[in-house]
């Protein structure tokens, strides 16, 4: 049976022209039982194979049961290529992970993994090889692959064949080759579709002969069907950046560099139909897959204590930090059972791990907060992995961590964003990089880019690309306005040209890109990463990477500990260092004063500007129609402001619902324990989960891929297959249509984004925790905001005019008293004043303001002081006298800048420094006209960005005042009854 071991999928960028999931899909139809994705030095797309094979086999186990067959699964039938697709399908191909080899000393080779030690020596080869170059680029010599030999097959590319990067002839290579892989070797036969193959296959027979292996077949597919060679040439085009029109001897001569059938190739290959079946053959001795990675957690053993006996004991000394005055029976009960089921499902490492992160955090000072699946639990909380305690909590452990779902539990950590890269190196020291590593992400093409790349490609004029993708942006409908955008800007709906280059844009929306770094999802190993997965540079320097993205990982049950970065956490811990400075007070997140009626007053009246999560314009809407008045009602806030519950249409129900506008009532008692606390209306993704289980029936195995189905941000939502599922099991329940139709409405929105509750937990306390800082302590608010910027909604302009309505003095940055941050400072009247720092000087870097700072002494005098003693030179001199930080030296904003710009770099000359009689020359004072307000403002915001002196639009006061006397008068008038409000999204 023919088996297809060479295949470029679209994760060999810009040259692939299929997903790896098509091929698999295309190889059922083809018959193929066995195939093998090989892309250019690189396993990046693998695991999606992989995963679509499971899926293929699922499917088929489904069919069978649905049809109460119990045959077992064996080859097609004899009319498998023209059968229709939904035609029952029984034969489920196996992936065979490969890569092709491209040397700088040697020819290409694709190399096939015989066993799981092959595996290994494949990724630790492309590891030497990526680690030695640049992200996204491979330098391969051929001593890499002696040096790793053992479990790997080659196949030879012949000479003749065209390669786009290797290089050199066989000869001599040949025989160290042969000598190493002795009966572990292969030429390929591969066509070139050009006419011209019975030759190059006697050619390629010669070579074989000559080095004494026999050949094999290969078709050297690049899309897994001959409809997408348009395509190809387009990503041919886009990788030579040039038009499809010039591509020359590049452009594919036709469509027939695909994926082919057995009987299609021992057609093509007639004469040489040994080399077909050797395939076959091959294939059947590489029992290599990917099933067979096991990934082991780090064993955390300490001092010949077991990781079983640590967590026990850090988890009992937490229970005493945590509880000084003793834990109540509850929650003694609650960490006894979390204990016991982490301990049955072999957990201890993991949680452990993510501890050792967040001690190292902690003992650096740098404040963290952990968040997800398990995050909320009474083990984490006295293992410190997170602040927000579990008698605040609502959720259930065993929904995250338990044996019905066979994976680890998800504990995401924020770090603060300023001094998250000390955690990440910390990780890299303390594992090795051979054992840690960072997750990829994969860069899809979505709308925008897409028009651009395949619109230059197609030869588009540039006024037209950005036309088009100035409409056509971001995923497409299929609401057929098109057309009718196009004409709006001028363009021929109608013209070939363009419509063949959307029917390629929308090919290509989808297709990966190129490789990236996940925002912080790191995998750490108990053994070698780089035998489980190649490992390469990142762009950010001392950082390494996997080549597989999260949802890889995911589907191969390796542990990621994600390791992210929060603006908020860093403005809350420099307040918390103000607070304690100035009023001599220590804080925690988990020590703040709960439940503070003044904190939930200010939310209720929108007064939110910089407070976490609830800063938008529509949270402000929303606010004092939820009147939060608890730590839960803040939970819920985070939560429902979001795409999926207001595509759902939760929103409204809910608040009705709250304000006794609607009765809140449940279809059935097993609804009403699910979505009690949010007074029926499912607001979490736990929620939709839950409804599936109770309402209709779902396993916990269709639960879970519903889960996966609404996983924010999904390029390919597939939720939607599990309407007729979902539907058809609420009605064998009991529930009416209507009511049914509407709950998968609603668990659909969640498809565009919806939020789990134990991440809403997690931002509710520091939604508590900075609306408390801001009504407690708003000048320390304001201060720790802007000495974390760049982060959130506002621009520094707008906290500061925040701040003084609030009361707070704020005072200029000023040359003498200021620092490089904004501090705090005595305001004269038993109070605080907010100094601001040289750090909101536009273009001023914290080098030259610590040497300015450093070296004032009791106060510069001058301007040419700050030249002389801080050596700041002249360019710096006129940044700082345009921002007007002179006034303590009793210059103005002019002044100063006249006096900068006489300095001069170098000393004067010796005939200028006097004058005719030995004096020293003294010139004339310059007068300078007064700037008035409006310029003054003006050069404020040119400089900072805000200013204090007024705002823009109160000098612009006396040209509205015509419309006040308007304003007035409709004030008069009776108020008109208004349709009610609904927040902004």
């Amino acid at each position: 049976m023919f088996a297809e071991l060479s295949i470029t999928s679209n994760f060999t960028f810009l040259t692939g022209a299929s997903h790896p999931e098509e091929y698999m899909e295309r190889a059922v139809t083809l018959g193929l039982e066995q195939i093998a994705v090989a892309d250019d030095n690189s396993v990046a797309g693998i695991v999606r194979a992989h995963t679509q094979a499971r899926e293929i086999a699922r499917k088929v186990r489904e069919r069978r049961t649905w049809e109460g067959q119990n045959t077992p699964i064996g080859p097609p039938c004899p009319d498998h290529i023209t059968r229709p697709a939904s035609y029952p399908v029984y034969a489920v191909p196996r992936l065979i992970p490969a890569a092709r080899l491209i040397f700088t000393d040697a020819p290409t080779m694709t190399v096939l993994p015989q066993n799981r030690q092959g595996w290994g020596n494949l990724c630790r080869i492309l590891s030497t090889g990526r680690l030695r170059a640049e992200k996204g680029d491979c330098i391969l010599h051929l001593s890499d692959l002696e040096d790793f030999a053992d479990g790997l097959h080659l196949l030879l590319w012949p000479q003749t064949t065209t390669d786009r990067r290797g290089a050199g002839e066989w000869g001599p290579r040949a025989d160290r080759l042969t000598r190493r892989f002795e009966g572990r070797m292969h030429m390929l036969l591969t066509p070139a579709y050009d006419g011209a193959d019975r030759d190059r296959f006697e050619q390629t027979q010669a070579q074989a002969r000559a080095l004494g292996i026999p050949t094999l077949a290969s078709a050297g597919p690049r899309m897994h069907h001959g409809a997408r060679r348009k395509l190809a040439d387009v990503l041919s085009a886009i990788r030579l950046r040039c038009k499809v029109e010039d591509l020359g001897r590049a452009a594919l001569a036709n469509g027939e560099q695909r994926l082919r059938s057995e009987a299609e190739m021992l057609r093509l290959f007639k004469g040489h139909e040994g080399a077909v079946a050797r395939a076959g053959d091959l294939a059947q001795t590489l029992t290599f897959s990917l099933d067979e990675l096991r990934y082991e957690y780090p064993s955390e053993v300490s001092e010949n204590e077991t990781s079983a006996e640590r967590l026990h004991r850090l988890a009992h000394e937490g229970l005493k930090w945590r509880y000084p005055a003793g834990a109540s029976e509850k929650v003694q009960n609650m960490m006894a059972h979390e204990l016991a089921l982490i301990g049955k499902l072999k957990y201890e490492p993991y949680f452990l791990t993510v501890r050792d992160i967040v001690h190292f955090a902690r003992s650096r000072d740098i404040l963290c907060q952990g968040r997800g699946s398990a995050a909320n639990s009474v083990v984490c909380f006295c293992l410190g992995i997170t602040s927000v305690s579990p008698e605040m909590g609502t959720m259930v452990f065993e929904r995250f961590v338990s044996e019905a779902r066979d994976e680890p539990p998800d504990i995401d950590v924020d770090f603060e964003h300023e001094r998250r890269e000390e955690v990440i190196q910390w990780i890299y020291e303390r594992y090795g990089r051979h054992r840690a590593g960072l997750c990829a992400t994969v860069i899809h093409y979505r709308g925008k880019r897409a028009i651009r790349e395949v619109g230059r490609a197609m030869g588009l004029t540039e006024d037209t690309i950005s036309g088009l993708a100035s409409q056509l942006w971001g995923f497409f409908s299929a609401d057929g306005l098109e057309a009718q955008r196009m004409r709006e800007i001028g363009l021929d709906p109608t013209d070939r040209r363009l419509q063949q280059t959307m029917a390629l844009v929308y090919e290509i929306v989808g297709f990966p890109r190129h490789l990236s770094q996940h925002v912080g999802g790191f995998i750490v190993t108990e053994g070698r990463l780089d035998e489980l997965v190649p490992i390469e540079n990142a762009t950010m320097e001392d950082r390494t990477v996997i080549c597989w993205d999260k949802d890889d990982i995911d589907s191969l049950g390796i542990l990621k500990v994600d390791v992210l970065s929060l603006g908020m956490l860093t403005c809350i811990r420099k307040a918390f260092d103000l607070i304690g400075q100035h009023h001599g007070t220590q804080y925690a997140l988990a020590t703040l004063p709960p439940e503070d009626p003044r904190v939930y007053d200010m939310l209720c009246d929108a007064d939110s500007i910089g407070v976490f999560q609830v800063e938008s314009r529509a949270q402000m809407n929303f606010l004092p129609r939820m009147r939060p008045r608890n730590f839960y009602d803040l939970v819920i806030e985070v939560a429902i402001i979001r795409p999926g519950p207001i595509q759902g249409d939760m929103v409204h129900p809910y608040i009705r619902r709250r304000n006794g506008e609607e009765d809140v009532s449940f279809p059935s008692d097993a609804l009403g324990e699910v979505l009690g606390k949010t007074l029926g209306v499912p607001l979490f993704q736990e929620q939709a989960m839950q409804i599936a289980i109770v309402g209709a029936g779902f396993t916990p195995e269709q639960a879970d891929r519903l889960r996966r189905s609404l996983a924010t941000f999904k390029k390919h939502g597939s939720v939607s297959e599990f309407r007729t599922l979902f539907l058809r099991g609420m009605k064998r329940n009991g529930y009416d249509d209507d009511f049914a139709e509407r709950c998968f409405s609603q668990i659909e929105g969640f498809g565009s984004y919806g939020f789990p509750e134990s991440h809403a937990a997690s931002f509710a306390l520091l939604v508590y925790a900075s609306a408390w800082i801001k009504c407690h302590h708003p000048g320390i608010f304001a201060c720790a905001l802007l000495n974390s910027q760049p982060m959130g909604f506002y621009a520094p302009a707008q906290i500061v005019r925040d701040a003084r309505e609030h009361g707070v003095q704020v005072r200029p940055v000023c040359i003498n008293t200021s620092y490089w941050d904004n501090v705090m400072e005595p305001d004269g009247r038993g109070g605080l004043a907010l100094r601001l720092g040289f750090r909101q000087i536009k273009g001023l870097s914290e080098e030259d303001a610590s040497w300015l700072t450093a070296s004032r002494g009791n106060g510069y005098h001058a301007v040419d002081d700050v030249w002389r003693r801080a050596g700041l030179p002249p360019s710096v001199i006129e940044r700082l006298a345009e921002a007007d930080v002179f006034a303590a030296c009793g210059l103005n904003r002019r002044e100063a800048l006249w006096q900068a710009k006489a300095i001069k770099t170098a000393k004067p000359l010796p005939l200028f420094a006097l004058d005719m009689e030995g004096e020293a020359l003294d010139e004339p004072t310059a007068h300078l006209p007064e700037m008035t307000l409006g310029e003054q403002v003006v050069e404020d915001y040119v400089a900072m960005r805000l200013s204090l002196k007024a705002h823009p639009v109160g000098l612009l006061r006396h040209l509205l005042t015509p419309g006040a006397a308007q304003v007035r008068e409709m004030q008069k008038r009776p108020a008109k009854p208004a349709a009610a409000s609904h927040p902004k999204s």
